[in-house]
């Protein structure tokens, strides 16, 4: 797609992997709203760190098809899910375990190409960058080795593939980030997959009240299977979502998750934390704008915090989370509202912006 366009189905080529890279032949691929962020709302500037025409899609499962010399992790037939974030497991960020963020090829990975600067895709004699330097939305893929993590024989790829972003990311938000407290009070700001996903976390991090926040009615019966003990639309009050809030609580929340993209909705969640130790963790995405936020929020003891792939070390963490999902320690299916083949993409968007679904799955595969 270039920049502004809907997208659009054409025949792409996708190279033979390099030096430690695999090719993946994709099977499913979880529609996400940081691929809408990226089609609508970047500006000119930021559109130079993420180059067009580009192949969207980060959130997916599929197969190895063929490895890259040096790989020694993967073979062909193994199942895995592409990683938006690597894990190298040698750089700085790596060996700390105070974050999960990798050094390794960052920029190169923003900018929608492999190591070498290069993308593995080309159409027309042209190249066209990877979203994230996997773009998904295509049969095949070709990522850097460690940026993919291999999972169980027996998983269901049309499920698992959501925990190649939104669902890690929520539940990691709520379980790392924030590092909800049993017994304590939550909200979760927007209440689409990834939020579902923050509340099915503050539920198994033991918080006694999660207050689900959103201006569609519709979904607070979802956020009811996932936890929500309170369903609060900022559309039936003539007050500012914050002070209805610290009404409900006595003060205000004891950890609020923004899971949006909105900055006004970032510093609605911020307010409504409590004062003295109220934590605020903001998940959503977006590069289109700033938070203005006042000092004293922080100085009279509230914390502002972001959350990076749901804290998870990428490698590691989530073949475990897809045990925990085939042990029904985990919910996934619960996310997936509509399954469609690639040619209804931008049906698919259509569906989320309208708030008609949670999880739409594109099947790449008949």
């Amino acid at each position: 797609m270039g920049a502004g366009e809907p997208l659009s189905i054409e025949e792409v080529e996708v190279a033979p992997p390099k030096a430690h890279e695999v090719r993946i032949k994709i099977v499913a691929t979880g529609v996400c709203h940081t691929d809408l962020t990226c089609m609508r709302e970047l500006n000119q500037s930021q559109r130079a760190v993420h180059p067009f025409p580009l192949v969207l899609g980060h959130e997916s499962a599929g197969v190895i098809e063929s490895v890259g010399p040096g790989v020694s992790k993967f073979s062909t037939g193994d199942k895995v899910i592409p990683l938006f974030l690597p894990q190298c497991g040698e750089c700085e960020c790596c060996l700390s375990p105070k974050t999960n963020l990798c050094n390794k090829n960052w920029e190169s990975n923003l900018q929608g190409v492999m190591h070498d600067g290069t993308s593995r895709v080309s159409c027309k004699g042209k190249q066209i960058h990877q979203f994230m330097s996997i773009g998904c939305f295509s049969e095949y893929v070709v990522v850097p080795d460690i940026s993919v993590a291999k999972i169980q024989e027996d998983a269901p790829l049309e499920r698992v593939c959501l925990l190649g972003c939104g669902v890690s990311t929520g539940y990691g938000a709520a379980l790392n980030s924030a590092k909800v407290q049993p017994g304590s009070t939550c909200a979760v700001f927007g209440l689409g997959a990834v939020g579902l996903a923050a509340v099915m976390g503050c539920k198994a991090a033991g918080a006694s009240r999660i207050i689900a926040v959103d201006i569609n009615k519709d979904k607070f019966e979802k956020a009811k299977v996932f936890g929500a003990t309170d369903f609060v639309n900022p559309k039936d009050h003539d007050k500012p979502i914050s002070k209805v809030l610290a009404e409900m609580t006595n003060g205000g929340v004891d950890f609020s998750l923004e899971c949006v993209g909105n900055v006004g909705v970032m510093r609605d969640a911020l307010e409504s934390c409590r004062i003295a130790w109220g934590t605020c963790v903001i998940v959503g995405y977006t590069e289109a704008h700033e938070v203005s936020v006042p000092p004293t929020h922080f100085l009279l003891g509230r914390t502002l915090k972001g959350s990076y792939f749901g804290g998870w070390k990428s490698v590691e963490s989530v073949p475990r989370l897809v045990s925990d999902y085939m042990n029904n320690k985990l919910m996934l299916d619960e996310f997936v509202t509509h399954t469609l083949p690639l040619e209804k993409i931008n049906e698919a968007f259509d569906l989320m912006t309208s708030g008609k679904s949670i999880r739409t799955v594109i099947k790449m595969t008949d």
